[in-house]
């Protein structure tokens, strides 16, 4: 049996694999292949010039969008992940992504980014529109959510952005891309589009298993995203940063279906990284893989399960101490129910306990242990850095 160990943490790893629910498509952050040229054909009728209008957008917009541009250009930075600190070789960035300066305090400039960006980075370097480059230390990380805050000195920063709100968004609204696409050559590039779709959930892969980790929503749209505009600005006409550019569809058979954090998921753990360096979340303490993925002669020999039991987890592993510990889960314990919700895998398990639950609450799991039904009760942990893991 393959034991899975599940990350605790909560969207996206800098080339991850990832599934669309609505079909498997391949995601890419930073990997890109180049589209073949498609003809598309559709029948047309011939309309009076009566009803042709012109469609043409006004001096007003183009100005409008021209100055919501300007309030970011500044503010939207490339991010280095340096790995090479070799004493006999010069350091080099082994990638490079985008990332937005939303806040100057104290000295100090604030950068959010995309976790991928800055994943197994030895050093961080931020490089400002004008090209200078300044040492960046990261405050934390994120994987589940895909997001990262690094703070710098703010002595050269001249411009901060907006942090605006995804919640008021709709289909068809205009919303701009800033990054750097393929590094610090194309820095500062603007892309236009319009919001494609709201609320599109993206599987995720963090742990390459085949298997998906997690689910996050994300906002569509036809804006360009290429490699490089990871951790970049989604703005809207005014200015407001309304997401962070994240991943698109990597396929020869599509054409402009980018993916961006919303801004309204965004912030609160934007604040937790900076302020605390992690994502505070319930905290169980085992590490488990799907009862679909075990063998049937092992559910029935090693589990002793009946027919009637399909869905659930299996325990491989219990913390010591923890929650689970104390509530006297053991491995090969299989958990159907946590409350009143059915569980069939970890990706169930997690969004119900961090979108449902609270540290501190008191649950209650239903588990089959040698093939008998049976309750327990346990109260959620708060995970740290060393459980990152686990669940």
């Amino acid at each position: 049996m393959l034991l899975s160990s599940v990350v605790g943490g909560l969207v996206v790893a800098a080339v991850g694999t990832g599934l669309i629910t609505t079909g498997v498509i391949p995601l890419d952050h930073d990997n890109e292949t180049t589209p073949s040229a498609q003809t598309s054909q559709s029948n047309e009728e011939s309309v009076a010039s009566s009803d042709v209008v012109q469609t043409l957008s006004s001096e007003d917009d183009a100005t409008s969008i021209q100055q919501a541009i300007q309030q970011n250009t500044e503010a939207v930075v490339g991010v280095s992940n340096i790995q090479n600190t070799s004493l006999w070789s010069e350091s080099e960035a082994s990638g490079t992504g985008s990332g937005v300066i939303y806040k100057k305090e104290d000295g100090k400039a604030y950068v959010v980014t995309n976790y991928h960006v800055v994943e197994g980075a030895n050093e961080l370097e931020v490089v400002m529109a004008n090209g200078d480059k300044v040492q960046a230390k990261l405050l934390g990380g994120d994987e589940l959510s895909d997001l990262a805050v690094l703070e710098m000195d703010g002595s050269k920063v001249k411009q901060v952005a907006n942090l605006g709100s995804s919640s008021s968004l709709e289909v068809g609204q205009t919303v701009i891309a800033i990054g750097n696409p393929l590094g610090t050559e194309f820095a500062g590039s603007v892309t236009k589009g319009i919001i494609s779709g709201l609320n599109r959930s993206v599987e995720m892969d963090l742990n390459s298993d085949g298997q998906a980790d997690w689910t996050t929503e994300v906002i569509q749209t036809d804006a360009a995203i290429n490699p490089g505009n990871s951790g970049g600005a989604l703005i809207n006409a005014n200015g407001e940063v309304v997401g962070i550019n994240s991943m698109k569809i990597a396929q020869e058979a599509v054409e402009g279906i980018g993916f961006a954090i919303p801004m309204d998921t965004a912030k609160p753990i934007i604040q937790q990284l900076e302020e605390n360096g992690h994502v505070d979340r319930p905290f169980i303490g085992i590490s488990a893989v799907a009862l679909s993925t075990v063998p049937e002669r092992n559910k029935q020999q090693t589990l002793k399960l009946g027919e009637d039991v399909t869905d659930g987890v299996v325990i491989a592993q219990v913390q010591v101490n923890s929650p689970a510990d104390e509530a006297s889960l053991k491995k090969y314990d299989v958990i159907t129910k946590i409350n009143d919700h059915a569980i069939t895998n970890m990706m169930d398990l997690k969004q119900y306990l961090y979108g449902s639950t609270e540290i501190g609450d008191k649950i209650e799991i239903t588990y089959y242990r040698d093939g008998q039904k049976q309750k327990t009760s346990l109260t959620l942990g708060e995970q740290n850095q060393e459980q990152s893991q686990q669940q």
